[in-house]
C-alpha cells in the first residue's frame, strides 16, 4: 500500500493507493496531525513525500521509521518529458498535476489548472512532454491582499452563491472582481491554448476548482485528487525503475 502525502501551502493531505487505485484519503492542518492517525498510515508500506514548504523535515523523519519514504524532487525518475528550463524551482504541486493528467489522458495535450492558493496552469502536451505554464494569485490570496495592501478595504470572504457583475456596494465590489476576473483570466488562457491546440483536454483541480468549474463556459473535466494520483503515479514509476 502507498502512502502519498503532499505539503501544501495551507493543507497536508495523504492518501492510500493499492494497484494504483485511491482507497482512502485524508486532510490535516499539520504534519504532525497526520503522524498521529497511525490507524491510517500504518496500512502503507511504503511512501512518496511532495512539499511546496520547508517544514516537512519532522514529518518526513518520523514516516521513515516506518517505512521507505521517497522525497519528490526535481531529481525523482519520471515516467515523461520534463522541458521545464529551470527544474530545481518547479514547484512539486504543478509537475505533480501534471503527472495526473498522463496517468488519465496519456498521449494528449492536456492543460491542467491547479486552483488553490495560486492558480496555476500546467501543460502537457500529446508526446507527454511537460512543458510548463503559468501561475497567478488564487482567490484567497487576492481577497487578502486587496485587505492588506489598503488601508480601507475589508477583508471578504467568497459567497458560494455569489453571481454578480456590478458591485453596488464595497463587499460585492471586492468579490465581483476577485471571482469574475479569476474566471476571466481562467477562460483567457484555455482560449489561448484551444488556439494552438485544438484537441485540447482540460482537468481543474484544488480547493477553489468546484467553486470556479461551475463559473466556466468550457468544457472541463474535474479531478479532485489529481495531484495525488499523479504523486502516486510518480511513486510507482520510481519503485519500478529501480527494481529493474
Amino acid at each position: 500500500m502507498n502512502l502519498i502525502v503532499d505539503f501544501g501551502n495551507t493543507r497536508v493531505k495523504a492518501a492510500l493507493f493499492l494497484n494504483g487505485q485511491l482507497v482512502q484519503q485524508r486532510v490535516y492542518t499539520t504534519g504532525e496531525a497526520l503522524l498521529t492517525d497511525t490507524t491510517f498510515i500504518h496500512q502503507a508500506t511504503d511512501c512518496l513525500l511532495a512539499s511546496v514548504v520547508t517544514h516537512h523535515g519532522p514529518t518526513e523523519n518520523a514516516l521513515r521509521l516506518l517505512f521507505p519514504v521517497t522525497v519528490f524532487t526535481s531529481q525523482t525518475p519520471l515516467p515523461i518529458k520534463n522541458a521545464y528550463k529551470t527544474t530545481q524551482t518547479l514547484g512539486s504541486d504543478r509537475l505533480a498535476a501534471s503527472m495526473g493528467g498522463f496517468f488519465l489522458y496519456p498521449h494528449q495535450n492536456v492543460l491542467v489548472i491547479d486552483a488553490g492558493t495560486c492558480i496555476k496552469y500546467n501543460f502537457m502536451d500529446f508526446s507527454n512532454t511537460y512543458l510548463g505554464g503559468a501561475i497567478t494569485p488564487g482567490l484567497q490570496m487576492q481577497l487578502k491582499a486587496l485587505q492588506h495592501y489598503t488601508d480601507r478595504l475589508p477583508l471578504v470572504a467568497l459567497e458560494e452563491t455569489f453571481n454578480t457583475l456590478i458591485g453596488e456596494n464595497t463587499q460585492d465590489s471586492i468579490l465581483s472582481g476577485v471571482i469574475n476576473s479569476s474566471v476571466f483570466a481562467i477562460e483567457g488562457h484555455i482560449a489561448a491554448y484551444q488556439e494552438k491546440y485544438p484537441d485540447l483536454t482540460i482537468l481543474i483541480t484544488g480547493g477553489d476548482a468546484p467553486f470556479l468549474a461551475k463559473r466556466l463556459k468550457n468544457r472541463i473535466f474535474a479531478e479532485p485528487n489529481l495531484v495525488l494520483i499523479g504523486l502516486n503515479t510518480i511513486l510507482t514509476h520510481y519503485r519500478e525503475s529501480y527494481s529493474k
